[in-house]
């Protein structure tokens, strides 16, 4: 062949829009009379340009009044099947002498055994291996894209850091290593290649075809900033073919030489507009990142690919055309000069205004995401407005972009995220998650009734009727967890009465709560599907986050199939959840055709009349870099990987070109979820070129207090305290001694439990409440009372009745057994003194009104007289809380006993105790101790014994007389030094009123 020719590389600038001005050039350039542009090539980085240059495409042929065209073959160049998509360009059967790709799914799983293997014994869950394996193939694939093979990492450069290294970053070293040759060694053995290495094959052998024999038609390569050396390789070849060129977006011609020097090395070890070695533009041995390279810098990328094509920027034309939606070129001085590196910054003080002005471009600055979303969302609304008029919204924060997505429909407005959500997220992948975290927890309360009320769960019934039988299970599950499996289940469904009900759901679940302790992965998805399936029919599958789940499921069934994966099913949520986090759900087109909200990759290309570049705060955009979890920074820069900080520079050209557009809008949020944020460096960088009088003219504070007002209201009237009224026959009621202590404590507690009959709710899977351990206690001692046999037998009985989850008992069980040894000793050791009543039920009607209540024990004393006896299961109340009347129980039924509310028993009290289960030195157990409301020898109790009875007399005759005959309204925390509990707390809205009593 011939000399080569000179190369043919183009620059579009950031204002003239990358897609619109690149059509705008090739239309002329290529279109044929008769077959348009059938015979161009154009090679593109991704599916989405596809998509934006096809835009683009239609936009230029109905402004110039076009009906239809031919559109040229567009190629991503990452596909692996790229011989297949440029057809007759190459010759498929040279091809053959590339093996395949080896599947990413199957290389993770095999990866994963591979590190247990050489891990052994050392080897952790199954999960996080797996995890590792993730990590392992991203290492891999960094190394494969910059041409690095294994036996890279046996270099003497390499060997020779280790010494320098941490021990931690040394052992995972090794370890891949090790990993490395023997996961090459299979692939040999099967002929088969890594994805990102057949693909550096395939850039290679069109390389060479096209060196070798020129295509009779052209190609152009636009928008491909990837710097990976074979890409550049082949980059270097289109550039030197007949008719053909490459395209770059937004390389800066403008800038200096001398700061275009700046940048660094790039590759190039002599220069930064020198030339480089011939075959990937790097000199032999010499490092491809110098330490002072300004890697962070928007054009950095773009010197490396330069550098790697061996071309110099001085070669680089400016593309001859501007888009349909192009800004003033000004645009382009300005953008150059806010990314000016730090020693060329210094030019920004003698700066003429024209080469520092932004005009088009505003500054919003919120309170917090909940504002900015607000903000957003209204100036899309606004630019509507305008006939033919495109807004994209551009953030790398996916909150932001949902919260945006929901403002909007407040104007009917349906704008999709297009980066999409994680399929975890999604209806679909909560069903399969929800079905794991059972399998895992053995039917825990929680995932259970999550699952059993999900939006797509019905059983093949109607939805209603599923849910009326779903929420009345729930009301009875609520409380402490029962013990692991669907049989300890099955007293709730019995009196929630969905017996029926919860056998059909039994019947579904059973087959994934009982599983062996290890189980090959595949058999553990086809049980999820089929529990799924049940459960949801096709609803689960018929949409697309239900169609990308099923792919994941075959996927990963049939890979974990041929290697072998096997798993503990208690493992599969966490694997799940890696691999669903990963896989991105698009919505289905058809949201408003003008309005588009991407992330930044998907923005690449894109060009609207309006950019909304959102979220511009450190750690969103740029995102925060993150360090290989495998290869130390020093061995990643011997290698010549980009480091953790290129990344920004990707995010800083991703807005020098979104800052290219007719009208931009910057905008950032002072706070977030977990508290200030700190301004994106790329912002503090243009506020700081344009300086604080520009700034000042560029805010948009009117979208601010619109955004504010759009959900302002006046001031709400104070709420004032709750004093219910009800009617005399509502307030006629039967009290319970425990409802009595709360009327005369916190009136509104009773009007609430009592009047209104709204019962407390434990919540799911709650902790044992008090009420909870004083039920067990009472249930416990009455059988032991009532027996007389051991009474460690008796509660391990009572809490296998109960279902009690193991972990409950072995974090309970051992205090209450001790306490209630401390019972069981006291009573023996009572000389004289004999249980006479054991937890039985007592009335007293009172000026007509029924009072009723449960003695827990009453004792019969020597002398004849009786002692009345409460058990607590924490501590007692005070003698002063007796004395104030908040506890009254002791005394109400002492009245009880002496005037024949009990059937069994009468006679006169004469003493009142509390038998504490809790906490006291002073017992040989460590638990259990008496206390008394009224003086005793062992307490300096005011109250005599005596005295007690005719005091809780009248403090119930004060509380019927008030409350229950009377008229007095029930007030809200009437007493506010009674301890009270806090249920109602929300529904009196406490924190609306407490404190600013008049």
């Amino acid at each position: 062949m011939a000399d080569a020719a000179a190369p043919s590389v183009y620059s579009i600038a950031a204002h003239r829009g990358f897609a619109d001005a690149l059509v705008a050039g090739l239309v002329p350039r290529y279109a044929d009379p008769d077959f348009g542009l059938a015979q161009l090539t154009l090679l593109l980085p991704s599916s989405r340009a596809i998509r934006a240059i096809s835009e683009a495409f239609i936009r230029h042929y109905g402004a110039n009044g076009h009906a239809g065209l031919l559109m040229p073959r567009m190629v991503a160049v990452g596909d692996l099947d790229l011989v297949e998509a440029l057809g007759p360009l190459l010759d498929p059967l040279g091809a053959t002498d590339i093996p395949r790709a080896i599947d990413p799914t199957h290389r993770w799983l095999r990866l994963a055994q591979l590190l247990a293997q050489e891990q052994d014994d050392e080897a952790p869950a199954h999960s996080i291996v797996l995890r590792q394996a993730r990590d392992i193939t991203a290492t891999m694939d960094r190394l494969l894209v910059e041409d690095i093979a294994p036996a890279d990492l046996l270099d003497a450069k390499i060997l020779g850091l280790r010494e320098d290294l941490a021990q931690h970053w040394q052992d995972s070293l090794h370890l891949f290593a090790k990993v490395q040759v023997r996961w090459h060694s299979e692939l040999a053995e099967q002929g088969a290649l890594d994805a990102a290495a057949r693909r550096n094959r395939l850039f290679d052998f069109a390389a060479r075809q096209w060196t070798a024999a020129p295509p009779a038609n052209p190609i152009v390569a636009a928008g491909v900033t990837s710097a990976s050396p074979a890409l550049a390789r082949l980059l270097k070849v289109v550039s030197q073919l007949p008719d053909s060129s490459v395209v770059l977006p937004d390389l800066d011609l403008a800038l200096d030489d001398t700061v275009w020097e700046e940048l660094g090395a790039a590759g190039d070890p002599q220069s930064g507009a020198g030339h480089a070695g011939e075959h990937s533009g790097e000199a032999e041995g010499a490092a491809v990142f110098g330490k002072g390279d300004a890697v962070t810098h928007p054009q950095y990328h773009l010197k490396l690919l330069l550098n790697r094509m061996g071309i110099a920027r001085g070669e680089v034309q400016q593309w001859h055309r501007r888009g349909l939606s192009a800004a003033p070129p000004e645009r382009s001085y300005a953008i150059s000069n806010v990314f000016l590196p730090p020693e060329a910054s210094k030019s920004w003080v003698g700066l003429p205004p024209e080469k520092r002005r932004l005009s088009g471009v505003q500054i919003i600055e919120s309170t917090g995401p909940e504002e900015e979303a607000q903000a957003v969302a209204l100036l899309v609304r606004q630019a509507l407005e305008t006939p033919e008029r495109r807004v994209n919204v551009v953030t790398p924060d996916r909150g932001l972009a949902q919260r945006i997505v929901q403002h909007l429909r407040r104007w009917h407005i349906e704008a999709d995220d297009s980066a999409g959500r994680e399929l975890s997220a999604t209806p679909a992948g909560r069903v399969l998650l929800l079905l794991a975290e059972i399998m895992e927890l053995g039917a825990a309360p929680v995932p259970l009734m999550a699952l059993l009320e999900h939006p797509l769960v019905n059983g093949g019934q109607q939805r209603g009727v599923w849910l009326g039988a779903a929420r009345a299970f729930e009301l009875a599950l609520r409380g402490p967890r029962k013990e692991p499996g669907l049989a300890a289940l099955n007293p709730a469904a019995d009196k929630a009465q969905v017996a029926k009900w919860w056998q059909s759901v039994s019947a579904i679940l059973q087959p994934i709560v009982n599983t062996p302790d290890h189980l090959p992965l595949s058999e553990t998805l086809d049980l999820l599907r089929s529990a799924a399936e049940s459960l949801c029919g096709n609803a689960v599958w018929s949409r697309e986050d239900g169609r990308a789940l099923a792919a994941m499921i075959d996927d990963v069934r049939r890979h974990a199939q041929t290697v072998g994966t096997v798993i503990e099913p208690q493992e599969l949520r966490p694997i799940l959840r890696d691999v669903m986090d990963n896989i991105a759900v698009r919505p289905p087109y058809g949201g408003h055709p003008r309005v588009a909200i991407f992330g930044l990759l998907e923005a690449r290309m894109s060009r609207a009349d309006l950019v909304i570049c959102a979220g511009l705060n450190e750690g969103s955009w740029p995102g925060t870099p993150a360090t290989d979890p495998l290869l130390a920074p020093p061995v990643l820069r011997a290698l010549g990987v980009p480091g953790a900080d290129f990344r920004i520079g990707l995010a800083a050209h991703d807005l020098a070109g979104a800052l290219g557009a007719p009208q931009v809008v910057l905008s950032r949020a002072e706070r977030d979820i977990s508290g200030p944020t700190i301004a994106s460096r790329f912002l503090l960088r243009i506020k700081a070129l344009l300086g604080d009088d520009q700034v000042r003219r560029i805010r948009d504070t009117d979208t601010l207090a619109w955004a504010r007002a759009l959900d302002a209201a006046a001031p709400a009237e104070r709420y004032p305290v709750p004093m219910p009224l009800p009617s005399p026959e509502q307030r006629k009621q039967k009290i319970s001694v425990t409802a009595l202590d709360r009327l005369r404590s916190d009136p509104y507690q009773f009007y609430a439990r009592s009047i209104l009959n709204l019962p407390d709710l434990d919540a799911l899977d709650a902790e044992p409440s008090p009420a909870w351990q004083g039920i067990l206690a009472h249930e416990i001692l009455q059988r032991w009372h009532e027996t007389g046999g051991n009474i460690a037998a008796i509660a391990d009985d009572v809490l296998r009745q109960i279902n009690a989850h193991p972990l409950m008992r072995a974090l309970w069980q051992p205090r209450l057994m001790r306490a209630l040894e401390w019972v069981q000793n006291s009573i023996a050791a009572a000389d004289g003194r004999t249980p006479a009543l054991i937890e039985e039920w007592g009335r007293l009607t009172v000026k007509g009104v029924e009072i009723f209540g449960k003695a827990d024990r009453i004792d019969r004393l020597p002398d004849g007289r009786l002692a009345i006896i409460d058990y607590k299961t924490g501590r007692p109340p005070s003698a002063k809380e007796v004395a104030a009347g908040y506890a009254l129980q002791l005394g109400t039924i002492g009245l009880m006993a002496e005037r024949g509310g009990f059937e069994k028993l009468q006679g006169q009290v004469s003493a009142f105790e509390y038998w504490s289960l809790g906490k006291s030195d002073k017992s040989d157990s460590g638990f259990g101790y008496v206390s008394s409301p009224v003086k005793t020898a062992n307490n300096k109790s005011k109250l005599d014994p005596e005295d007690f009875l005719p005091m809780a007399e009248k403090y119930l005759h004060d509380a019927l007389d008030a409350w229950i005959l009377g008229a007095a309204p029930f007030t809200a925390r009437a007493n506010p030094d009674a301890k009270v509990y806090n249920t109602y707390d929300q529904l009196m809205r406490l924190d609306e009123w407490m404190g600013r009593e008049q």
